[in-house]
């Protein structure tokens, strides 16, 4: 029976003897010392009040009882569109499940709506990981710790890529949880879920780990709908390699803990299948080497640092391994690569399979982009392709996305265009000789909205930009330079939507 996953709906650390590792980060306020709590190698028992060992099989006491004060309440606010009669632009079902009736209705103004999640606090220091699509587009944050205290939150920055984001309240000696080796679960351990489903805080339940690796194109379906990749090449798909629980978990969880029996933190839960947008069986979280990875690059460089092969791949089986004249079913398959290849300078070649990376066996892509996403520019990693039958070990040094192996801070933006949240393009020779015909001479489109002033005032993909302060513009360049000079001034914009011309919105706000 073929599974349905259109109805995939995204919703929604603490061991006994505990190692400390101490990053320097750098966020907004400056320099700090970040600390993140670590499972040792092999954790030590304690005793549970049953009197048996913490993690013993079976018992979730502990885990319950070290993993609760970790997890908090996250309710989100911000202005969205609502959805549009008249066909195009509707506000798809998935974010209608996430935020509910709220965001039904006919009219074009901006409404405001509130979404709630889950968080799990990893430092002392106030610095929480969630999920990005908990916290996207918000303009208010409030956290409700274990303790029932309500406090502020901000975003220190957010990951489209993994749905991992961080944000941080301003409070300390906080309990944080301990990151576990989510690489060595195992299929059939019994882990535990905490969060707060459907606005009931810290609830608890219990299940087994059912598969890993587990790519289901989730996160990549948003985030080719926001941003326009296609996900032909490595650099443009989403890292998704879940762990799959049947714990229970339901909208509200996401953000929550996915934890050992041990409460050490191997998974964050981000997402369910479900033909009704409650739980059915399958829960999935991104595991916890990824989400310690890109938690710190954020903290301590302003963004994610992700290395790059730069290849285009291709899961195998014994009928793809037949149409590509390859010897073997397992491995990755290489298509192609990009421009500025790491994989392709250090000697891989179109048709080889990747079967291992630093010595451990990689079989399909997902784990391949774990692997390789747990490293940043500069960093070497070995690879042992498959080539006619013969097996290859390489020394490849990963880049950035542009080809380099530098680390790229995120620098406090300069530019009046940065700080709009959005990517903008011209207008092509089709939509300008489309709008000529209601008499618009122009216009700059927007291409894709990350958290910024344009979210906040509910402006979708699509949106085409005419005026800024009553000033006609019809490219990008002309846009940077009738906002150039303008940072800390009031800007109007004026536009609409290609399906609905006539329709012109007005809104402004201080850049």
């Amino acid at each position: 029976m073929k599974t349905n996953w259109k109805a995939i709906v995204l919703v929604g650390l603490l061991s006994s003897a505990t190692t400390i590792a101490g990053f320097k980060l750098l966020d907004s306020d400056g320099e700090r010392d970040v600390i993140f709590k670590e499972a040792p190698s092999a954790s030590l028992s304690r005793f549970t009040t049953t009197g048996l060992p913490a993690g013993a099989p079976g018992d979730f006491i502990y885990a319950a009882e070290v993993t609760t004060p970790t997890v908090v309440h996250i309710k989100s606010s911000m202005m969205r569109q609502a959805a549009r009669g008249g066909g195009g632009q509707q506000i798809p079902d998935i974010m209608r499940e996430f935020f509910g009736d709220e965001l039904r209705g006919s009219q074009r103004s901006p409404q405001r709506a509130e979404a709630s999640g889950s968080g799990v606090i990893i430092s002392s220091d106030g610095y929480i990981a969630t999920n990005n699509h908990v916290v996207e587009g918000a303009t208010e944050l409030e956290v409700t710790l274990y303790n029932k205290s309500k406090i502020p939150a901000r975003v220190v920055g957010t990951d489209p890529s993994t749905d991992i984001a961080v944000i941080k309240v301003d409070r300390k000696d906080l309990p944080a949880v301990v990151f576990g080796n989510s690489d060595a679960v195992k299929v059939g351990e019994w882990v535990v879920a905490v969060g707060n489903p459907f606005n009931l805080e810290s609830t608890v339940t219990a299940g087994i780990i059912s598969a890993k690796g587990r790519g289901l194109g989730i996160i990549s379906q948003e985030y080719a709908r926001k941003y326009g990749n296609s996900g032909d090449f490595e650099g443009d798909s989403p890292l998704e390699s879940f762990i799959q629980t049947d714990a229970v978990v339901n909208p509200g969880n996401s953000g929550g803990a996915l934890v050992n029996l041990k409460g050490e933190l191997i998974g964050i839960n981000t997402a369910i299948a479900s033909p009704t947008g409650s739980f059915a069986g399958y829960a999935f979280a991104v595991p916890a080497s990824i989400v310690k990875k890109v938690s710190s690059d954020i903290i301590k460089f302003g963004a994610v640092q992700r290395g790059y092969l730069g290849i285009a791949l291709d899961d195998l089986d014994s009928r793809k391994a037949e149409e590509y004249g390859v010897k073997i079913s397992d491995g990755v398959y290489v298509r192609d690569f990009t421009d500025n290849s790491a994989a392709k300078a250090a000697g891989v070649v179109k048709g080889d399979v990747i079967v291992r990376i630093d010595n451990i066996p990689v079989t399909t892509i997902p784990q391949l982009q774990q692997a390789i996403g747990l490293h940043r520019p500069g960093d070497k990693v070995s690879v042992t392709v498959n080539r006619n039958g013969q097996e290859r070990d390489l020394n490849i040094t990963l880049r950035n996305r542009t080809g380099g192996s530098e680390v790229v801070r995120r620098e406090a933006t300069t530019s009046a265009l940065g700080s709009l949240g959005a990517r903008f393009g011209n207008l092509n020779d089709q939509e300008v000789q489309r709008l000529a015909r209601f008499n618009i001479p122009g216009g700059i489109k927007v291409i894709a909205v990350e958290d910024g002033k344009l979210a906040r005032r509910g402006v979708e993909k699509g949106f085409i930009i005419t005026k800024v302060n009553g000033k006609a513009v019809r490219s990008v360049q002309e846009m940077e330079q009738s906002l150039s000079g303008k940072a800390d001034t009031m800007v109007q914009f004026e536009g609409f939507y290609m399906d609905a011309p006539r329709d012109v919105f007005t809104f402004g706000f201080r850049l």
